[in-house]
């Protein structure tokens, strides 16, 4: 049994009386008469157990976008049921208001919609209501945990999806009017016209030349239907958090980003996620169907506290992309992870494959680094000097070894990462 606010009141009214009329007998008196009625106000309220609840199924919802979570309360009980029920979502799945007023005759239903608006990626799940009905006089009531167990799937958010019509208008470009007029790996016949000077003599065809009046080049344009192959690192240095997400999440948003870029350019774009063992895959799914296989596979993705294990990542590489392609790895740049586990097999996997790596980096380093107004500040921006240039010591390794890097804050990695491909496509390395 709970009591209200109401019930409290009448208590302290009995209070001001005793004080008035000083004696144990009036207080004891008075202090029955409030049990007796409390107890019999809860008796009377309907009984919350004789609620039926049934939540209605909810489809995925991108982060931060509102969402109604319903819920069907039917009274199969006999009596009037008046009170609170409160809907029990966790904290991270943003329900702003989720008590909801109960004025149910026996026999009838209600629909109530709860508002989410989820602040984490990922499966947020509920497992019970709340229900407290009050009795008719309005001093106790009965309150019970009632199972009605539901979940919210938060894809995403995929906020780099602005950069997309502008890498498209490029790609068109690209794979039209401004043909890759060299021949290059990755490349194919694209048509023939006039030599003009400064063509690759190279280009020049001989068979078409000698039909001509002219001399006749071959252009070529970026191959299609080329494999990519987009690695998440799913491992402990992925956990840690640049504002308010973890770098995975950023690492997701970049590849969202070149995955819709290379599906329109025609490529097959596959996704692997791991760490020391496989944590999602997406695999021969074409468009339309890529994006929300790829958004459904990230969204229940979280960090592994493990280090992450290259050698057998790279096993798994070799098993889904036999043939040469672009292989993306999206890996924090930390030094001894680095260094220890990825840069050993780095050079076998730019051997068979065309090797970009994209990396979340602080943005807040610079600012530290930039501090010189205290002690504190100057410890603080030595310590940030020397993670930048860890970074960028390991960006040249790696770029020694034959893999283009692209080290940037949150913000700007998913479109320099576009960037990156367009290049290589341009560049007929593709």
């Amino acid at each position: 049994m709970a009591i209200t606010g109401r019930a409290v009141l009448l208590v302290l009214l009995g209070v001001v009386a005793a004080a008035l009329a000083p004696g144990r007998g009036a207080v004891l008196a008075w202090a029955l008469v409030v049990v007796a009625l409390m107890v019999l106000d809860a008796a009377l309220a309907g009984s919350p157990r004789a609620l039926a609840v049934e939540r209605v199924p909810q489809g995925p919802v991108r982060l931060g976008v509102e969402v109604g979570a319903q819920l069907v309360v039917t009274s199969t009980g006999r009596r009037r049921l008046r009170g609170v029920l409160r809907d029990a979502w966790p904290p991270s799945a943003g329900a702003a208001a989720d008590r909801h007023a109960l004025d149910l005759p026996p026999g009838e239903r209600r629909r109530l919609v709860t508002v989410l608006r989820p602040t984490r990626r990922g499966d947020r799940a509920v497992a019970s209501v709340t229900v407290r009905s009050v009795g008719p006089l309005g001093l106790a009531a009965r309150q019970a945990t009632l199972p009605a167990a539901g979940s919210v799937r938060v894809l995403p958010a995929f906020r780099s999806r602005r950069h997309l019509p502008g890498r498209l208008e490029r790609l068109r470009a690209l794979d039209g009017s401004a043909s890759v007029q060299v021949r290059g790996q990755g490349t194919e016949f694209d048509a023939l016209r006039t030599y003009v000077p400064g063509d690759d003599v190279r280009s020049i065809d001989w068979r078409a030349t000698a039909r001509s009046a002219d001399v006749v080049v071959r252009t070529w344009r970026p191959e299609r239907d080329r494999r990519v192959l987009v690695v998440l690192d799913t491992s402990r240095t992925s956990a840690a958090r640049i504002g308010d997400e973890p770098r995975l999440d950023a690492a997701m948003d970049a590849a969202l980003l070149l995955a819709a870029l290379a599906s329109a350019a025609g490529d097959r774009v596959d996704l692997l996620a791991a760490d020391r063992r496989v944590r999602a895959s997406v695999a021969g799914v074409r468009p339309p169907q890529l994006m929300p296989a790829l958004v459904q596979a990230m969204a229940p993705l979280e960090p592994e506290l493990v280090e992450a294990d290259w050698p057998a990542v790279v096993a798994q590489v070799r098993r889904r992309m036999p043939h040469r392609g672009l292989l993306v790895l999206l890996t924090p740049l930390e030094g001894a992870a680095v260094e220890e586990s990825l840069l050993p097999v780095l050079d076998a996997l730019v051997a068979s494959h065309t090797v970009l790596v994209g990396s979340v980096a602080d943005p807040a380093l610079a600012a530290m680094a930039a501090e010189r107004g205290s002690g504190d500040a100057v410890r603080s921006a030595a310590a940030a000097e020397r993670v930048r240039l860890e970074r960028a010591a390991l960006t040249a390794l790696m770029t020694r070894a034959g893999a283009e890097v692209v080290d940037a804050d949150p913000e700007h990695l998913p479109p320099r990462l576009a960037d990156a491909y367009l290049a290589l496509k341009a560049a007929g390395r593709l």
